[in-house]
This record gives C-alpha cells, structure tokens and sequence, in this order.
C-alpha cells in the first residue's frame, strides 16, 4: 500500500483530530504535527509576557521569532526552549488562542513554519485550515466534525481527569466561542477544503476513525 505523503486533517475542537492524526502517523510511520499546539504555545508564551490579545504588532513580532520545537512523539511542543505547559495551563491558554490566532501576522508566521515542517517528510497534519490554507495541495484532505455537546462532553472529560475545576456548561459555552471565532474569521476561517472527505466521528471510537482512514487511504492506492 503506497499512502499519500501528505494527510491534511481540518476540523473544529474536540472532534478527534488529534489523537487520530497522532495513531494514523504511527501506523503509517509518518511525523505528526498538530499545528493548534504551535499557536497555544505563542498564546502561553504571550500571556508571560504581558501582551494583550489585541497588540497585534507585538503579536507577529513574536511569533516571528519565537523558537517552536516538538519532542520526538510531537506530545510535548516548546519554545524558546522552554515547556508549554499544554495541560497544566490549559483553559487560560483556550482562552485566548482563538484570538490571538485570529491575527493575520501571526498566521502567516505560523503557515510559513507549518509548510517548512510538512516539506521535511511524509506527514500527518492537523489543524482548522491545513486542506484550505496551509497545504491546499494536500493529496488527501479530511474533515472532522461532531456536534456540539457530544465534543464538549469529550473536553470536559478529558480536564477533569486533568484535575480541572470547570462545568459542563463551561466547557460548552468555551468551545461554541472558539467555533465562532474559528468559523467567522476574516483569514483562514474554519471550514472544509472542497475537496475534503467529511467524517462525523460522533459515537466513533478513534480505532474505528483510524480504521476508515486507512480503508480511503488503501482505495486511493
């Protein structure tokens, strides 16, 4: 079987993009990026350094010379050689990544590294716009999607076995504002490549996702 080099996964929050993207590359052998984690980390790295949300100058200056690096299983992302702490911090950083990765220098910061990491070898890559924006040329283009509550349901989970202290309704009311920021903004907005395979992973479990992936992967071949 001859996999495409490039798999593209797009998709709002708390879909599944990650933890399949990170099984499908290790069953391929591929790397794996999660490019959500490259601008948590200049969302974290912003609000240390006491930069408002909406200095957008100060924003792209950084991210333009911020040093971004993955461990070797892409869990852990740094920069300027320093930890984001990606789990410990986690609903501070949702808070404003959004925001922040609604400016348009900060994006194409990010882009321009994205397309250097994806041009190093063979790839699974997610994010919001990697079919659209990123990597329109990707050979294969996926979209994840699932409603509302059932990926609330997933995040909430997931922090409280974190040893978050949050709500349910919380955790809704957070990702429907992160959709709208997503889906609704001017650069790079949130949505499927034309050319994408939708996948509802609603009541999927990751190994069956993985499964229908690898069944497409092996009808392209």
């Amino acid at each position: 079987m001859v996999a495409p080099n490039i798999i593209a996964i797009d998709g709002p929050v708390a879909t599944g993009k990650s933890v399949v993207g990170q099984l499908l590359a290790q069953e391929l052998d591929y790397q794996f990026l999660d490019t959500g984690t490259m601008y948590r980390a200049i969302a974290w790295l912003s609000f240390k350094k006491g930069l408002e949300p909406e200095d957008h100058e100060a924003l792209e200056a950084l991210a333009r010379t911020a040093k971004i690096d993955f461990s070797p299983d892409s869990r852990t992302v740094f920069i300027n050689d320093k930890t984001v702490p990606l789990m410990n911090e986690r609903s501070q950083i949702d808070k404003i990544v959004s925001i922040i990765s609604m400016n348009p220098g900060v994006r194409k910061a990010m882009v321009e590294n994205q397309r250097t990491i994806a041009s190093t070898g063979s790839i699974v890559i997610v994010g919001r716009d990697i079919g659209t924006v990123v990597l329109p040329n990707a050979p294969l283009k996926l979209y994840f999607e699932a409603p509302l509550k059932e990926r609330a349901s997933r995040r909430y989970q997931e922090m409280i076995k974190q040893g978050h202290n949050i709500s349910l309704f919380q955790v809704i009311d957070e990702i429907s504002k992160r959709d709208k920021l997503d889906s609704e903004r001017k650069h790079s907005p949130m949505r499927p490549a034309t050319d994408a395979h939708v996948i509802n992973t609603q009541g999927l479990t990751v190994n069956k996702v993985v499964s229908l992936i690898m069944n497409r992967i092996r009808l392209m071949a």
